[in-house]
């Protein structure tokens, strides 16, 4: 078997521990923000001259929660509740033969550290805390964009918008930079397609705290939020 030697060259530094709760696509929630935390071999700033010129970038990622020797010709999009098969190359399953991720994010803007050397903070990434990087890219929207692009099975999939429910005494437990993102992550239904028990308490662990809801219907309740990761 033909093998490529990919390099890491850079870690996202995000919200979430683990991937529960991710943002099942990139951009859905802008006032989500990560950043992103070159390895020591490539932290040199003439790699990212002229990069402040862009708006938007593509992160090219290894899903490293989702490798694996194996592979499925069909796998089950969220976007279907978890249920119909399609062609692995018909989703963005991290499932993959090659387990790699693309994503479009908003540039925020670079930062020159003392100790980390330039970091690119963004907005609407969809990669867990740690995710190894391989590539970055500017978009170009006279080529990337696309506004007459057909979208396949997602044109039909039922909208997943959640109302939340949570008390001001909760969302005062959450630092203020930080609540509409959690708002946003929560609305979007964080639970697996193929979780639907009313009954059960779900815990999401979001930046430094630990969110525990319930869902019905189309209502997600915070009931409580703790401070601290999981062990």
């Amino acid at each position: 078997m033909n093998t490529i030697k990919m390099n890491i060259i850079a870690r996202m530094k995000s919200d979430f521990p683990t991937k529960f709760g991710i943002p099942r696509q990139s951009g859905l929630i802008e006032d989500l923000q990560s950043t992103i935390i070159f390895e020591p071999s490539y932290r040199n700033p003439d790699a990212l001259r002229g990069l402040e010129d862009y708006s938007h970038l593509w992160i090219i990622w290894q899903f490293s929660e989702a490798v694996r020797e194996d592979w499925s010709p069909t796998v089950r999009p969220p976007r279907l509740g978890g249920n119909t098969r399609m062609g692995v190359f018909a989703t963005r399953s991290p499932f993959r033969p090659n387990a790699i991720g693309l994503s479009c994010v908003k540039m925020i803007g670079l930062e020159q550290t003392k100790d980390l050397g330039t970091v690119i903070h963004v907005a609407g990434a969809d990669l867990m805390d740690g995710t190894p990087i391989l590539d970055i890219k500017p978009y170009l929207p006279y080529s990337d964009c696309h506004p007459n692009a057909s979208s396949g099975f997602t044109t039909t999939a039922p909208d997943l918008l959640l109302k939340v429910d949570i008390s001001p005494e909760n969302l005062n437990k959450i630092a203020k930079e930080k609540r509409d993102a959690l708002l946003g992550v929560l609305s979007h239904d964080p639970r697996p397609a193929y979780q639907q028990d009313n009954e059960r308490i779900y815990g999401l662990s979001f930046s430094d705290y630990n969110v525990h809801f319930t869902v019905n219907g189309d209502i997600l309740t915070v009931v409580d939020i703790e401070k601290g990761r999981p062990e």
